[in-house]
């Protein structure tokens, strides 16, 4: 189980430290997609193949299924951990992400975020004031 936030610095060469907690679940290669809200996932091979194989059902007759399966499946990358735990941000994800030096690191339970420091806290922020609103809704799943 992934979970917990952390704060760590992207370096010069576009490298991100994965948090070593973070590391055994990961193993020696991941992989590193678009995500929503305008972070990036980042997945253990086994979680990954999972969510590609669920992606790969959805029916090509739905627009939006065709949509999000692009995004989260072309967008990806394989990404391996180097021997001081870091992975390389490729440019196209930095830019999506809007990266700058500061990122924060959040674990999600099967997979980790990762997202710009300021638009984690103005994120974070805006949630904080719905939590309620939101777990009202989540009755309706059982939650």
């Amino acid at each position: 189980m992934i979970i917990g936030q952390y704060y760590y610095s992207l370096d010069p060469k576009k490298r991100l430290t994965i948090p070593p907690k973070f590391r055994n679940v990961l193993g020696e290669g991941a992989v590193l997609t678009k995500g929503i809200d305008g972070c990036l996932f980042l997945y253990a091979q086994k979680e990954w193949e999972a969510l590609a194989d669920k992606l790969s059902k959805l029916p090509l007759s739905e627009q939006n299924a065709r949509s999000f399966t692009r995004v989260m499946l072309a967008g990806a990358m394989d990404v391996k951990i180097d021997s001081l735990g870091r992975v390389l941000i490729p440019d196209y994800l930095k830019d999506y992400a809007k990266l700058d030096k500061k990122v924060v690191i959040a674990g999600l339970y099967d997979r980790i975020e990762i997202w710009d420091e300021d638009k984690w806290q103005k994120y974070g922020q805006a949630t904080d004031s719905q939590v309620g609103s939101i777990a009202d809704g989540l009755k309706e799943l059982g939650i």
